[in-house]
């Protein structure tokens, strides 16, 4: 078997996979009830003002 056949085989089957429990892992780690905080104060940076 080809290199590049291993690696579309992997790909296509556990590549799908992990990339969606990755995204899914970032969604849950962004919108996790005890981050409220800290999202508020990334998103106002934008406004505060430079002394």
């Amino acid at each position: 078997m080809e290199t590049y056949t291993a690696m579309r085989q992997f790909a296509d089957s556990w590549g799908l996979l992990l990339m969606v429990l990755f995204f899914v892992g970032a969604v849950l780690f962004v919108f996790r009830p005890g981050n409220r905080k800290n999202a508020e104060d990334a998103a106002s940076i934008p406004f505060r003002e430079e002394d």
